[in-house]
Parts: C-alpha cells; sequence; structure tokens
C-alpha cells in the first residue's frame, strides 16, 4: 500500500464540505448548515469504520479513505475504526444471512486491513490519524450491559422499519443480524465517550447504522453527532460499479494485480470518467475541467481515463507499480521493451490475454504455438502470417515459420510472448 504524504496542516478549511459536494461525496448528511458551521470552527474529530468481510478491501472502500484523507488534508482529525467485532456478525445483507467466519480468520482479515487503511491517512502533524478496533471495547461487555446500556435506546418498531430489515423479514432475518445496529451504533458512542469524536460518515448503504450511532450518542451522551454519506459509485447503465469479470476491484495487489487495476481504470466509460475523477483523485478542479474539456473535444484520445488510471493507481499502488503498468501496456503492443518487465507485471498482463503452456526442454516451433494460443486457426494459417510479416516473438518479427524458442528467449525465467498484427496477442509459460 502507498503511504500517505506526512506533515499535513492542521487549519481548517472552512469549506471542505462545498468541496465534498461538488466532487459529489455528499449523497446523505445530518443538518448540511450545522455540519458546515462544524467543519468550519476547528479541527473535527471523525470517524469511518471498515469491516473485515474479506482479505482486503475493495473500490467502495476506496471512496471512504479517499474521502478521510481529504477531511484531514481540510484540518480535521480521523479515526479509523477496523471492525474486529463487527466483522464477527456482518451487516445484514438483502438477502441471506451472511456465512459467519471463525474468529481466526477475522482476526487474519483485521490485522490486513489494518495495514490496508494506513496507508491512507497521516499519523504526524497535530490532527495526526488514529487506528482503532472496535474489538477493543466490544469483546469484554457483558449481555447485561449490552442490553441496559445499549439495547435500551433502540426502539424495536424504528429498527423493523429500516429498509435492509424489511426485506428479509419475509425470507427471515436472525437476531444477530438485527442486532448488528446496535453494535456499529455502539462504536460511535465509544469514539465519542472516549476521544471526542463528533462526526462519523461511511458508505450510503450504512446510513441508517450511521443515523442509528448518531441517536445513540445524543440519547446516551447527550451529545451531539453530525453525519454524512457517500453516493453508491455505478457503471453508466446504473449497475454497481467495482466488479470485474475477475471479481471485486481489489486493493490487495495479491488479489488483484496493479497492472489488472491499472487496466481497469483505463477503460471506464465516457459518461463516468469526469465524475471517478472527482471522487477518486486529489487532482484540483481546474485540472478536472481540463480534461473534462478534452473528452469532450477528443474522446478517443482517452485523456481523462489515462489520467484516472495513473492517479488512481499511484495512490493505492505506488508510482512504480504504475509505470510498471503503463510500460507492460505499451510493450505487449509492441511500443516498449518486454525486457525491462518484472515477471509478476508480465504475468499479470498475460493473464488477462490468455496463456498456454509449453515443457522448457520440448518446445514447439512458433507455427504450434499460435495455433495452440488461439492466434491462428491451422498451421497453414501461422506460416501465411509469418510470411506477410505480421507474426512476432517477444515483439520481434519473426520471419523463419520453423523457429523453435530458446532458454534464451524466456522474459522473466518463464514467459514468451507472440503477437499477431498489432493488436492480438497470448503468453506462453514455460516451465
Amino acid at each position: 500500500m502507498h503511504s500517505a504524504t506526512s506533515g499535513r496542516t492542521s487549519v481548517s478549511t472552512p469549506n471542505v464540505l462545498d468541496e465534498l459536494e461538488w466532487r459529489g461525496l455528499v449523497a446523505h448528511s445530518t443538518d448540511p448548515a450545522e455540519l458546515r458551521d462544524a467543519l468550519g470552527a476547528g479541527s473535527v474529530r471523525f470517524y469511518v469504520g471498515f469491516d473485515p468481510t474479506a482479505p482486503s478491501l475493495h473500490m467502495g472502500n476506496l471512496v471512504q479513505l479517499v474521502t478521510a484523507r481529504r477531511l484531514q488534508d481540510a484540518g480535521h482529525t480521523p479515526y479509523i475504526l477496523v471492525g474486529g467485532a463487527t466483522g464477527m456478525i456482518g451487516d445484514p445483507k438483502d438477502s441471506g444471512e451472511r456465512t459467519l467466519n471463525s474468529l481466526d480468520t477475522v482476526k487474519d482479515w483485521t490485522d490486513r486491513v489494518r495495514r490496508q487503511v494506513s496507508g491512507f491517512v497521516s499519523f504526524d502533524g497535530d490532527n495526526a490519524a488514529t487506528v482503532v478496533n472496535n474489538y477493543d471495547w466490544t469483546a469484554s461487555m457483558s449481555v447485561i450491559d449490552f442490553l441496559r446500556d445499549i439495547g435500551k435506546h433502540f426502539p424495536v418498531n424504528r429498527m423493523l422499519a429500516r429498509d435492509t430489515v424489511k426485506r428479509r423479514l419475509e425470507s427471515g432475518i436472525s437476531y444477530t443480524e438485527f442486532s448488528y445496529v446496535l453494535l456499529q451504533s455502539m462504536d460511535f458512542l465509544s469514539l465519542h465517550n472516549e476521544h471526542g469524536v463528533t462526526l462519523q460518515f461511511g458508505g450510503s448503504d450504512q446510513w441508517g447504522n450511521i443515523t442509528g450511532g448518531a441517536e445513540l450518542v445524543r440519547r446516551a451522551a447527550n451529545g451531539h453527532a453530525h453525519a454524512f454519506a457517500t453516493p453508491l459509485v455505478t457503471k453508466a447503465d446504473g449497475t454497481k460499479y467495482g466488479k470485474t469479470e475477475g471479481g471485486a476491484l481489489w486493493l490487495d495487489p495479491e488479489m488483484m494485480s496493479p497492472y489488472a487495476f491499472h487496466q481497469f481504470w483505463l477503460n471506464v466509460e465516457d459518461e463516468k470518467v469526469i465524475e471517478m475523477l472527482r471522487i477518486f483523485t486529489f487532482l484540483s478542479r481546474e485540472e478536472i475541467e481540463d480534461l473534462e474539456a478534452q473528452t469532450a473535444e477528443k474522446p478517443f484520445l482517452r485523456a481523462a481515463q489515462k489520467r484516472l488510471a495513473d492517479e488512481v493507481t499511484t495512490l493505492v499502488h505506488g508510482a512504480a507499480e504504475t509505470d510498471q503498468a503503463k510500460a507492460a501496456a505499451a510493450a505487449l503492443f509492441g511500443g516498449g521493451d518486454l525486457h525491462a518487465l518484472s515477471a509478476s507485471t508480465l504475468a499479470a498482463a498475460l493473464s488477462g490475454a490468455g496463456t498456454v503452456s509449453a515443457k522448457p526442454d520440448d518446445l514447439p516451433s512458433v507455427v504450434d504455438l499460435f495455433v495452440e494460443a488461439g492466434l491462428a486457426k491451422s498451421k497453414g494459417e501461422a506460416r501465411r502470417t509469418v510470411s506477410e510479416g505480421g507474426a512476432y516473438l517477444n515483439n520481434t518479427r519473426i520471419e523463419d515459420p520453423e523457429l523453435v524458442p530458446t532458454e534464451a528467449d524466456l522474459l522473466g525465467g518463464a514467459w514468451l510472448v507472440l503477437r499477431r498484427g498489432k493488436k492480438n496477442f497470448a503468453g506462453v509459460q514455460v516451465g
């Protein structure tokens, strides 16, 4: 995870809410005037939570992480909560009960998520971030204390009125998931009482839980709490963003390579790219408006997508991985040096194109490899491609159809790259 820049300002910016609204990051909020006044009056202590329901955070979580960083950059103080306790339960889904993970699994995922979130905020300066785990104040609480101190403040009729609960009542919902809102609300109360936290934000799908926490702060501590929710990021057709052919858009490079991550952002639709630039990058309004004009005038250049991909990949994985991803894309299409790529980047880039395997001591000819890799339908077609000058091995034009690659041709000690024409390529993994 790429580390955030240290030495952030501790001077509050009065119009940070206006900035968030311009970027499309406020779907719901408590009283907007009060929230704006609070954010303009000094350094507000705020929190955002992440449940370890998977080994990695994903694109939806990234919205919250960049929002936390924007608030910290404006002088406010982050408390990043990792849900070691709430992750044991799971927020109710629209359909079906969640599978309860073991304590060891949740602990492992909690540690992973803690490391990921730590790369997006600064732990230096007057408004240094703090990472907390709600397991620390939940695990030792007795059932009696939980029911008396927390449950007493939640009218069942209001809990039944929550959208997710209403959708689940007919098919069934366990008391465990029904009670999730109490656990998350207790987080806000605990952070308010112990750390003076007065603002919570999260995704719009969490709005019921977020307002439940603000209400609990009012009822149990006679405190005043603020809240807002970010919108769900969707594709132009309204369906969920953040899913790829391989699954979720994970932030962990072991679960989604930086190359595939960069490619995802590079392929964002024209209709959505400016929205994505506002939400996920730290480019100024002027820079984004300039990219918007370029997209309108010359969409085929994909200037906005290229900048989006570079900015977000650098934010999550660092500049070196961004450079490798760009070099890999260029090299695969004949515009760069394949030998300069790391083995992991090469493997990630070729996995999306399709690969075949070969034994190092029994490598077939390039004609056979072209057929096996699906770049030609027959040996005759492969030979014609060679004779017409359209066949390449590791970006070098193939002159001899009977050429048999050798160990010296292997990239990263294990790969051959075949290309037909300018755009069709495949990988051969040798080993």
